[in-house]
């Protein structure tokens, strides 16, 4: 592991190789159950037919390059901290007095939940809002956040 360099902040996209999706398909649709025990609800684990529901969704449903596009849409950017790699988003007001703020989200959770309340936030003009309630944004992935790992 090289160290990472603490004063250079980096640009970032998200860029996930069709090799890696195309794989994961491939994975979710050879999946092979097993029997679940009779009436053990969730004391050996997740129930079966929650996890195959959740692959079903992945397989069938779930659209990762739009995903993907989403979370492009907005600046990202990673930096070390502490010898740690951070990603973060960096969403810059066109107010130019807008007061800076720090979203951060826990542990399961991701700056996913962040998305929809980045635009009111960011432009409250644009979205019939008062523009002296504008903040700049940077929204930090914690480190159980996979990005956090991305270099």
């Amino acid at each position: 592991m090289t160290e990472i360099d603490t004063a250079e902040i980096r640009d970032f996209r998200i860029d996930i190789p069709q090799a890696d999706l195309d794989d994961l398909a491939e994975r979710l649709a050879r999946v092979r159950w097993t029997d679940e025990l009779p009436g053990a609800g969730n004391d050996y684990g997740v129930p079966l037919h929650y996890v195959q529901s959740l692959v079903q969704r992945w397989r069938d449903g779930y659209d990762w390059r739009a995903w993907e596009a989403k979370l492009n849409s907005y600046p990202q950017f990673t930096t070390g901290i502490d010898g740690q790699n951070v990603h973060f988003l960096h969403v810059r007001s066109p107010e130019p007095d807008a007061t800076p703020l720090l979203l951060t989200h826990g542990w399961p959770t991701t700056v996913v939940e962040f998305l929809d309340v980045i635009g009111p936030l960011s432009d409250p003009r644009a979205h019939d809002g008062d523009p002296a309630d504008a903040f700049h944004l940077v929204i930090p992935s914690i480190r159980a956040d996979m990005a956090s790992t991305w270099h």
